[in-house]
């Protein structure tokens, strides 16, 4: 049986509001909060839910609302800013904490919190949306067909358009540089720091690297030591990137963070975009005697897939189906997760 019900915080964003529209059509009683009763009110009405108003400075509130449920489902980034305070909540009131980040040092906070997650008898799970279900996935499956494996590789390729949040996250981190995973060390490295051609099966694309919440992740799930991941971006992007090296201290500052972000439109794709959208995904894993293992995968629309993987890993805890401690995707529930996806294929290619 299910223990309780969960929160979804944040439901009036984009993918806030996708995740409570799929719960809905699960039959799922979610309670819903935000910080401005305008915002999530109608919602609460439209689906019949409940819903409770709070920002996260307000200790009180926050503590409240969490003793109704057993888990939250965070949604509201940035989460850099964020996911702090509403895992401090999670912890005080022992409530299982998950979220839909792609943030290295967010994933990296909560590895720093499994001691008082274990202590609290909750899971902390951050990146149960499309950063980062299938690629934790992906790695995992790498790691279990090459169990000697010390250098892995993933990448994705998104047929798609990107959220008003996920664009904003992606603003407020330029000028950052890139990651990736040295001996076990996440190293900061220039923006575009590598390219590589990334045979996704039906198409070839010039992958470049990102800091993508992998390189947190993938080490926890199996293990490897030195991890990459690339993406295909458009060309004006990847120069973009390039020029974030020698000027990103200048779009880093408060005026041009203004602007770009006012720049940015709001809502995200379409139901039609989403359902004509795709994510091509591959992955490499190596060891040092040469031994080399390749995997093709395809999923849906990413938005998609973060609602529905969101929601099938809310369903696990409520049912009992989890690891107290920090916990990766993969680690808890296994590199078959992501196939509980309708229209996710998986091929080995070597």
């Amino acid at each position: 049986m299910m223990d309780r019900t969960f929160l979804i915080y944040g439901a009036n964003g984009y993918t806030g509001e996708l995740i409570t529209r799929f719960a809905a059509d699960r039959g799922l009683k979610p309670i819903i909060a935000g910080r401005r009763e305008a915002a999530i009110k109608p919602i609460a009405e439209k689906f019949g839910f409940e819903y409770r108003v709070f920002s996260l400075d307000e200790t009180e509130k926050i503590d409240a609302a969490l003793s109704e449920v057993a888990m939250v489902l965070h949604c509201a980034g940035p989460f850099s800013l964020t996911a702090k305070a509403m895992g401090e909540a999670c912890l005080r009131t022992k409530t299982h904490y998950t979220d839909i980040t792609g943030e290295i040092a967010v994933f990296e906070a909560c590895a720093a919190a499994d001691q008082r997650a274990k202590d609290a008898s909750i899971m902390v799970m951050p990146g149960v949306g499309f950063d980062v279900v299938p690629t934790d996935c992906l790695a995992r499956h790498l790691k279990d067909r090459l169990p000697s494996a010390t250098e892995l590789s993933l990448a994705f390729y998104g047929m798609g358009r990107i959220s008003h949040g996920t664009q904003a996250t992606m603003t407020m981190n330029v000028g950052r540089g890139g990651a990736v995973r040295r001996d076990g060390k996440i190293m900061h490295v220039p923006a575009a720091w590598r390219t590589r051609e990334i045979d996704f099966g039906e198409v070839k694309k010039t992958g470049v690297t990102i800091p993508w919440g992998d390189v947190a992740t993938a080490f926890y799930s199996t293990g490897i030591p030195n991890i990459e991941v690339f993406t295909v971006v458009p060309p004006s992007a990847f120069k973009m990137m390039k020029m974030s090296r020698y000027l990103g201290w200048l779009l880093a500052m408060g005026p041009f963070q203004r602007y770009l972000l006012g720049k940015i439109p709001p809502g995200g794709p379409t139901d039609e975009e989403r359902a004509k959208g795709r994510t091509l995904l591959w992955g490499e894993a190596r060891d040092p005697e040469g031994n080399r293992v390749e995997t093709r995968m395809q999923a849906p629309e990413g938005y998609t897939v973060t609602a529905v993987a969101a929601l099938n890993i809310a369903e696990k805890i409520l049912a009992g189906n989890f690891t107290p401690g920090y916990q990766t995707p993969a680690k808890a529930y296994g590199a078959d997760l992501i196939l509980e996806i309708d229209g996710v294929t998986r091929l080995d290619v070597s």
